[in-house]
C-alpha cells in the first residue's frame, strides 16, 4: 500500500495521508515529481512506458508520486532508483519548475539532474518501464512532433526556451 502526504492549497502538509488509488478530497493535494536526467553531452535519458500503463509504449522522463514522509528531492531520487535502477547524486539535482495543478489535485515538481550514466547500468522495473535511451534535444523534439512522448511531458519546451536544460 502506497501512502502520500496530503497538502493544502498552499503546499502545507496537513497531517493526513492518502492511500494511492483512493479519491483525493476537494481541496487536498499530493506531491508528484518528474525527473529529467542530462549527461555532459546534453543528451536526455528517456524511458518507455509499459504496455499495461496509461500512455503505453510512449517515452517520458522518470516520474511518480512522492511517498509519505519524503521530500520532493527524496521522492525524485527514489523514483529513478525504482524505475531505472540508477543512483542519482542529490548534489547533481536542481528543482527547475514547481506548480499546483488543481485539476489533478497535485503539486508538480520538475527536477533536472546533470549526471553521466552508462546506459548499460540502467535496470528497468519490468512492470513500469520497457526500454531506456539517451536522446539529443533535437531527437526529443522530433519524438514530440511524432507523438512518441507521453503528453504530460511536452512542457520540456519551456525548459529549453528558458535555457534551464
Amino acid at each position: 500500500m502506497e501512502l502520500w502526504d496530503i497538502y493544502d492549497e498552499n503546499r502545507n502538509k496537513i497531517g493526513r495521508t492518502q492511500e494511492r488509488g483512493k479519491p483525493i478530497a476537494d481541496g487536498d493535494y499530493h506531491l508528484v515529481v518528474h525527473i529529467w536526467i542530462m549527461n555532459d553531452k546534453g543528451d536526455i535519458l528517456l524511458s518507455k512506458r509499459h504496455l499495461d500503463k496509461p500512455h503505453p509504449n510512449l517515452w517520458e522522463c522518470t516520474g511518480g508520486s512522492v511517498l509519505a514522509g519524503e521530500s520532493s528531492l527524496q521522492g525524485a531520487i527514489r523514483e529513478v532508483k525504482e524505475e531505472i535502477g540508477i543512483d542519482l547524486n542529490e548534489h547533481n539535482g536542481k528543482l527547475v519548475k514547481s506548480e499546483r495543478r488543481d485539476a489533478l489535485k497535485d503539486f508538480y515538481d520538475t527536477w533536472l539532474f546533470k549526471q553521466d550514466i552508462d546506459i548499460e547500468d540502467v535496470v528497468l522495473q519490468p512492470e513500469e518501464v520497457t526500454d531506456a535511451k539517451w536522446v539529443s534535444k533535437s531527437e526529443l523534439e522530433t519524438m514530440n512532433r511524432s507523438d512518441q512522448l507521453v503528453p504530460t511531458v511536452n512542457y520540456y519546451e519551456i525548459l529549453f526556451n528558458n535555457d534551464i536544460i
